[in-house]
């Protein structure tokens, strides 16, 4: 449970949880997952950064390929990091492993002093291997106590019980040594130490280079330990004795990095494996990647959940469910219009993912940026697209809730060129109730991009429909005409004031450009204070841009002439960045910008 955040530091990475939400005590990038850099995401300040991201245009980070671990699909981190709910498991699996290994040299120590006692058998040193057992079994006891009290996140722990390993494998190996080596019998038998290496991978995993730096740890614990032996005043062994006995070790370890091998390569199969990151925001992140079977680019989003306002587990219970019922709803729409969604889910440290499209072109915030205004023709043209999107979307009763240029590309797409593509459905709300576990937004925190948001959404209290969608395209048209967004402020608050009070000033008079009256006066409509007064749907609103004089000017000669002179070997932007929140402060978390290339 999270408690109050004050000036604690994230136990997994150090980093201070001063001023940010925080979910199991751990920081965000921590939440996001060990398999993804442990630097801290960054978070923008002011709700103007354009969220424009090219793909090709970033600095690569020169990092080898990195893995993410979501639940129910075969996704696996590479090196030490691994998803905090396996690390949890194999927690827990150590506590039970040395549980056992405190019992069974508890068990030692008895039969042993038994055997003595009743005449079988004289140990040569039964003091110090009574005194060597009994030591293990304390470390042991120590062991299951660290599992136990939570002192240590399940990463570090993980990484003393490797200590462990080698640990009792020293304590097994003098244990053999205690007594002196046949010199007639090359190979007496099988040691529990060969027994202990090729088990304990197993039951608590560890990366193959890990694994391996373990396993021949322990392993080289029998041949020091025959010294310790021999300064107890054992007789020498044969050399080939020696020999033999060492190998038996060395091959067991090898046996258990077989096994750390197979079973990694087991998990890997079928999952995404991240090669490039393309972008970060606010919320979370964006990689290429690529599946590892099909080989087929996709894009990877990453999306923090504690920054929708979510802090307590049961609420971050509650929308997970919520994710994964609007995200199968989004799965199913068939426009062409929206993007692709491949796979969804969640991943164990509780950050949703989702597998889009990998996509060729430019959002239209970074379109305006780099082009200036679009005519009106090709925002005509770009709109209708949109419209298509939001009409399926809404007849299966979805609302986007942040439509904004960040969230629609404009992209070369097989043989069509300006052709249109809405992000971000993973994010939508539904229309329908979901009961009492739809209500998971914390007090005071408003979910959507504050320059593109519908006045009832900014006010809240009520209930809000698919119009607010299409006071966001409004926003979006606003841009592509005049290049400037509606409103801005010097906070997001003075931004949101804006939307609720402050009439719209035509898009004709603030960008001086002539635009069509038909075309402004729906710009207009959808602008509206007042749900009632806008566009009654999405299909209305394109049936009416597509009766505007200028509508058939942008032809697909037109789109393609522009594209070779302007994007002609030029990269593809990422998907855009997630949905901004608002604090009560009025601080926005916004997608951090990428120099135009």
């Amino acid at each position: 449970m999270t408690g109050p955040v004050g000036s604690r530091a994230c136990p997994q990475c150090g980093a201070v949880l001063a001023g940010a939400a925080a979910v199991e005590d751990l920081c965000s990038a921590c939440l996001l997952s060990l398999a993804l850099s442990q630097d801290a995401i960054p978070t923008e300040g002011a709700a103007g950064d354009p969220p424009g991201a090219v793909l090709g245009s970033g600095a690569r980070s020169g990092r080898p390929a990195r893995t993410l671990s979501p639940i129910g699909t075969g996704v696996v981190a590479p090196a030490w990091a691994m998803p905090a709910e396996l690390l949890r498991q194999a927690a827990r699996r150590l506590r039970l492993a040395a549980i056992g290994v405190a019992l069974g040299f508890a068990v030692s120590i008895a039969l042993n002093n038994l055997i003595e006692v009743s005449g079988w058998h004289v140990f040569t040193h039964l003091a110090f291997k009574n005194v060597l057992h009994a030591f293990m079994v304390g470390v042991s006891a120590a062991m299951v106590w660290l599992t136990h009290s939570g002192r240590l996140v399940p990463a570090r722990l993980l990484r003393v019980s490797l200590g462990y390993e080698v640990a009792v494998a020293l304590a097994i190996s003098l244990g053999d040594h205690m007594e002196p080596m046949s010199a007639d019998v090359t190979l007496t038998s099988i040691s529990w130490l060969c027994v202990w290496i090729v088990i304990f991978p197993l039951v608590v995993p560890a990366s193959p280079r890990w694994a391996l730096a373990a396993g021949l740890a322990a392993a080289s614990t029998w041949p020091l330990a025959y010294f310790g032996g021999r300064a107890l005043g054992n007789p020498a062994a044969p050399l080939h004795v020696l020999f033999m006995n060492s190998l038996e070790a060395y091959v067991a370890a090898a046996l258990a990095m077989f096994s750390t091998v197979v079973i990694r390569r087991l998990q890997e199969l079928g999952c995404y494996q991240l090669v490039e990151k393309l972008d970060h925001g606010g919320m979370g992140e964006i990689w290429r990647a690529r599946h590892r079977m099909l080989a087929r680019p996709v894009a990877v989003k990453l999306i923090r959940p504690e920054l929708l306002g979510v802090k307590s587990p049961v609420e971050v219970a509650s929308l997970v469910a919520r994710f994964q019922r609007e995200a199968e709803a989004t799965a199913a729409l068939h426009s062409s219009h929206t993007v692709a969604l491949h796979d969804f889910g969640v991943t164990p440290e509780g950050a949703f993912y989702y597998v889009m499209e990998l996509l060729d072109g430019l959002d239209l915030e970074t379109l305006v940026r780099r082009f200036g205004p679009v005519p009106p023709e090709r925002a005509i043209h770009l709109l209708i697209q949109a419209c298509d999107s939001l009409a399926e979307a809404h007849a299966t009763g979805l609302i986007h809730r942040d439509v904004k240029p960040g969230n629609i590309l404009t992209c070369h797409w097989g043989l069509k060129w300006d052709f249109v593509k809405v992000l971000d459905f993973g994010l939508v709300k539904s229309a329908w109730t979901m009961g009492d576990d739809d209500h998971v937004t914390s007090e005071g925190t408003i979910t959507g991009t504050p320059a593109y948001m519908a006045p009832e959404a900014a006010l809240g209290g009520q209930a809000i429909d698919a119009r607010v969608d299409l006071y966001g395209l409004g926003c979006v048209a606003y841009w592509l005409l005049t290049g400037e967004r509606l409103f801005v402020g010097r906070t997001s608050v003075e931004v949101l004031l804006h939307h609720v009070k402050t009439p719209p000033v035509p898009p004709s008079e603030r960008s001086g450009r002539a635009i069509p009256a038909s075309l402004e006066a729906l710009v207009l409509k959808c602008l509206a204070k007042e749900p009632h007064a806008r566009p009654p749907s999405a299909e209305w609103l394109a049936a009416r841009l597509a009766e505007c004089e200028t509508a058939a000017a942008w032809t697909p000669a037109r789109a393609r002439e522009w594209w070779e002179q302007n994007l002609s070997g030029t990269g593809a932007p990422a998907p855009g960045a997630g949905a901004h929140t608002t604090s009560p402060a009025g601080a926005v978390g916004s997608p951090r910008a990428r120099p135009d290339a």
